[in-house]
């Protein structure tokens, strides 16, 4: 029995409650004010677009709007968390009782969304061996968003899918960059085991501060067999909070584990609830774009692509608008024309973009140059080997491939006549091979085809050169 909680960090401006900047990579403790570093006497006042944020998210993972909810303040010590509290959503969370779908080898399946809340994060401390730990509080006070499902997770594979559709809902609506590395979005996993058959729950270890996809997975996978095994030998399992150890590859004991009644809760005298009316609701909803799953649908649809292809395609928001646009582009519609735009993005501008760790919009080439690429292949101007010979200096040109193939007299010989004529001369030139073809060694028509090729310097269409070659052959006579 899997349950995830996803912090994610919000794309807003300022912070939760004053106006610093909230910019990664910021020289440490240079955005803080006397609010964010807990002074006396300072009063907090709430982002607006912390809270439209998190009804987006609400609503897009098919959750309860509460009109009224209220800030408590969660108390607790550490070295990062400056006013000795963190103000956060308690009894009355601003999002409640959703769902959100995964694709599993089984089917699609339904997760539960228990809650999503507002809170703040923490600051963050850097532990050094030579030194003591140093502590940042440039990001005290960002704001934050945790979405805790229900236990409807059994496979660390299905914990991954949630993960990853959690990921892609939030970079859509554009809240939060989705980047486990940077910290903005984290994940704890909380994992019991029952035997089958049983309806109690059984004892939960949480593992906390997941920072990649696959340590979620393998952390979950170690809990469930760590659980297993310990039942199996009598052994009672204790409420515990643990870390993933990656070089060990294993979690390991943090802590035990804490109780609601352990963080005293109260409500924030500092913070009035926040109300949200049925017009602003409205209005946030219809701010909500296609979502990467229903657009994945829509691309298998409307475009016939794989789910493989779509699945990649949809991934990134801007990945999955060029390849929209490069359609729209197309001088020919259809089936083939898309999935040859697929190709080349999956295959040359992925690349690109991985090299360079870049967005699609810095490649350097423009959704339209792409669809003059697919439209000269596709109506045999060049070939396939020449259009990837001719893709480098497309990019970052702003050129159109029918210029380049005119410019360099690429243009690829598909004239029926002249190609019968280059067929003729292969066959005349290897009356051996024409014998042995004949003989049923069908597999040299790879080498007649070559021939053709080479003697047009790589100008001839190949599929017609293919189709001419193999009706000569048939016909031919042998001596």
């Amino acid at each position: 029995m899997i349950g995830l909680e996803v912090h994610a960090q919000l794309t807003t401006a300022a912070k939760a409650f004053c106006s610093c900047s909230t910019t990664f990579g910021a020289q440490p403790n240079v955005n803080v004010c006397p609010i964010c570093l807990g002074h006396p006497g300072v009063l907090p006042v709430l982002n607006e677009n912390l809270v439209a944020y998190a009804v987006r998210m609400g609503l897009a993972t098919n959750c309860q709007i509460r009109r009224v909810s209220t800030f408590s303040r969660k108390n607790y010590y550490y070295p990062d968390l400056p006013k000795g509290y963190q103000i956060t959503q308690y009894a009355d969370p601003i999002c409640h009782d959703g769902y959100v779908e995964i694709e599993t080898e089984q089917g699609a399946k339904q997760i539960g969304i228990t809650r999503i809340h507002m809170e703040e994060d923490s600051g963050k401390s850097i532990h050094d061996l030579d030194i003591d730990t140093l502590v940042d509080l440039n990001r005290a006070g960002v704001p934050l968003i945790e979405i805790v499902s229900e236990p409807d997770i059994r496979t660390a594979q299905e914990a991954y899918q949630y993960l990853q559709q959690m990921r892609q809902i939030l970079i859509y609506l554009g809240i939060c960059d989705g980047n486990l590395e940077e910290g903005s979005m984290r994940c704890d996993a909380n994992v019991s085991v029952r035997r089958k058959g049983e309806t109690i729950f059984g004892t939960k270890r949480e593992v906390k501060n997941l920072n990649s996809f696959r340590n979620v997975e393998k952390a979950i996978e170690f809990e469930i067999n760590d659980q297993v095994a310990m039942l199996e030998r009598g052994e009672t399992v204790v409420q515990e909070t643990r870390m993933w150890d990656a070089g060990a590859q294993r979690t390991k004991v943090m802590r035990s584990k804490e109780q609601a009644h352990d963080y005293r809760y109260f409500p924030e005298p500092d913070l009035g609830p926040v109300v949200v009316d049925h017009e602003r609701i409205e209005a946030l909803r219809a701010s909500i774009p296609e979502l990467a799953l229903a657009r994945k649908h829509r691309f298998m649809a409307q475009y016939q692509l794989p789910a493989y292809d779509a699945g990649i395609l949809v991934d990134e928001r801007d990945v999955a608008d060029y390849y929209e646009k490069a359609c729209e582009g197309l001088a020919v519609q259809g089936p083939d024309t898309y999935k040859l735009v697929s190709n080349w993005i999956m295959t040359e501008i992925l690349r690109i973009m991985g090299e360079r760790k870049c967005s699609i919009d810095q490649v350097g080439l423009s959704a339209a140059q792409l669809a003059s690429l697919v439209d000269v292949i596709t109506d045999g101007t060049i070939s396939s080997k020449t259009a990837k010979e001719i893709f480098p200096d497309m990019v970052g040109t702003a050129r159109m491939a029918q210029d380049i193939a005119q410019e360099r007299g690429l243009k690829q010989v598909s004239d029926v006549s002249a190609l019968a004529a280059m067929v003729d001369e292969a066959l005349q030139a290897n009356p051996e091979n024409v014998q042995k073809y004949k003989a049923g060694k069908t597999n040299l028509l790879g080498f007649f085809v070559g021939q053709v090729l080479k003697a047009s310097g790589g100008a001839a269409n190949p599929s017609m050169v293919t189709q001419l070659m193999k009706e000569a052959l048939e016909s031919a006579t042998t001596p």
